[in-house]
């Protein structure tokens, strides 16, 4: 009995040393600092971001159909039912939640690279306006972060201005997707959505498109600033159409945030790009960025790199019902000289050199 009770105690002491030892080595891991935890926390927000605008549509809609051969084949046919019953909101002012917008999860999106707001005119809440956003980028990052979030104080900057950003009409047709866009204030890119931005929802509606869309992400690559412009005309004759004036921006830095596998006009893969863009809306791009664990390592991940963007002066536009097609191309080039003495005036200011020049296509 005494040899038993003496191994115990053995073994209680020898537990009691390992304990003591663990505490130790615990307690002299550094724990991590303030820096290290919001690095962590902007980093989960950028993807939480792409992984949504990658992959939120497509994972819904096979989870769908799965569920069609399951048990809970009701859940998506009650859904489908829905959508049918739902599927002119989106075009007719959505259902933005206000509330979405002051999410702390955008600050931290918005520090991550960071983005930055200028603000070089006013913009009277007794109009409407059509903003060009440029350049499109891989993601439209810059847009994305100023126009829908909160965190760059948009409305702060512009008291009395209500923004909001268009995207593609096709990704209003992705369950789920389509209700994660509205709930931010996004609308498909179509004459009835715009219409209804400007005409049915009194003054002080800002409209942001990013004009050169999927084909100008085509040639997206640092150190390049090429707009594809000078045949997109569309926004000026709505504009036209329902007196809201043109005001041009640029986001300097949008094009920094990933690199990407540029095919030369004329090979075999620009033309799939090509025919796949006028399919299905949206250019195939061949891009990487950085990894999940180090800045060293390639992932999917925009690289930080600051993006400013920076809002120009307005160009008033009368309201005309039916525009002519040079007025429209009066206004198209009034457009267009105004984007270009925003980008000369600040270029510098944002990481350009002086001979670094904006090209039109």
């Amino acid at each position: 009995m005494k040899t038993i009770i003496a191994a115990c105690s053995q073994n209680l002491s020898g537990s009691r040393a390992s304990i003591q030892n663990a505490l130790r080595t615990l307690l002299a891991v550094p724990w991590p600092s303030q820096r290290d935890v919001g690095s962590a926390l902007q980093l989960l927000a950028v993807l939480q971001w792409v992984l949504s605008f990658l992959l939120l549509g497509t994972v819904s809609l096979l989870l769908l159909i799965y569920l069609l051969f399951t048990s809970l084949w009701l859940i998506p046919v009650l859904y489908l039912a829905w959508i049918i019953f739902d599927w002119d909101t989106p075009e007719k002012g959505g259902r933005r939640l206000p509330c979405l917008r002051r999410w702390t999860v955008w600050k931290h999106f918005r520090d991550y690279f960071p983005v930055k707001l200028v603000k070089t005119h006013d913009l009277s809440p007794s109009h409407n306006y059509i903003i060009g956003s440029h350049p499109h980028g891989i993601l439209c990052v810059g847009a994305f972060c100023n126009f829908i979030t909160g965190s760059t104080g948009f409305e702060e900057l512009f008291p009395g201005i209500h923004s909001f950003l268009t995207t593609l009409a096709g990704n209003f047709r992705l369950p789920v997707f389509r209700e994660y866009l509205m709930s931010g204030g996004l609308f498909p890119v179509t004459r009835r959505a715009i219409g209804y931005l400007l005409s049915q929802k009194g003054t002080g509606n800002a409209v942001a498109i990013v004009i050169g869309g999927a084909a100008e992400s085509l040639s997206c690559r640092p150190g390049v600033t090429t707009l594809i412009l000078k045949n997109r005309k569309g926004f000026v004759r709505m504009a036209l159409r329902h007196g809201a004036f043109l005001v041009p921006s640029f986001s300097f830095g949008e094009n920094d945030l990933f690199r990407q596998v540029v095919f030369e006009e004329g090979s075999w893969m620009r033309s799939i790009q090509r025919r796949f863009q006028k399919m299905m809306g949206f250019a195939p791009c061949l891009f990487y960025g950085r990894g999940l664990t180090s800045c060293q390592s390639r992932g999917f991940l925009p690289y930080a790199r600051p993006i400013t963007t920076v809002v120009g002066e307005p160009v008033a536009v009368p309201k005309v019902e039916n525009p002519s097609r040079e007025l429209v191309d009066r206004y198209h080039d009034l457009y267009i000289r105004a984007l270009l003495k925003l980008f000369n005036e600040n270029k510098t200011k944002y990481g350009l050199s002086e001979s670094d020049e904006l090209h039109i296509l």
